[in-house]
């Protein structure tokens, strides 16, 4: 089991692994944790290691044919301000696959990366101290 001071790990399998880290540091804060491309590399942001993997990793031949269809999951990023962060990213070019959503919870929009797997980007609604939604 993984434990409480190590990361936590995702895999998303990539066509091009190179294309993928450039992606996620230069879009979305991660940093280049280790590379064995054109195999595999992986990335971190926070307590995140997304592990990336190319057609000829292990992780990608070890996933059945059925079971590896990009888009039925996504990680999550919180972050503090949705609107300035869908800005920068739709001015950097990259494609979203949603409108910004609201609920309860806050707010979210999905983004893909150039493989096609989903990132949900999401802003919290404000909390009181009791826990309380409010409004802004």
């Amino acid at each position: 089991m993984t434990a409480p001071n190590q990361y936590a790990s995702v895999r998303y399998l990539v066509d091009d692994v190179g294309t993928a880290v450039e992606f996620y540091t230069t879009h979305l804060g991660f940093t280049l944790h280790t590379s064995a491309a054109p195999a595999f590399a992986d990335v971190v942001r926070g307590p995140l290691r997304l592990l990336l993997s190319g057609p000829t990793s292990s992780g990608a031949r070890a996933t059945p044919t059925d079971a590896a269809t990009a888009g039925h999951n996504r990680i999550h990023l919180v972050v503090d301000d949705l609107d300035a962060e869908v800005d920068r990213l739709r001015h950097s070019g990259v494609s979203f696959r949603s409108e910004t959503v609201a609920g309860p919870g806050g707010r979210q929009i999905l983004l893909t990366d150039p493989a096609g797997n989903l990132i949900e980007l999401f802003q919290p609604a404000h909390r009181s101290t009791t826990g309380a939604t409010t409004t802004a």
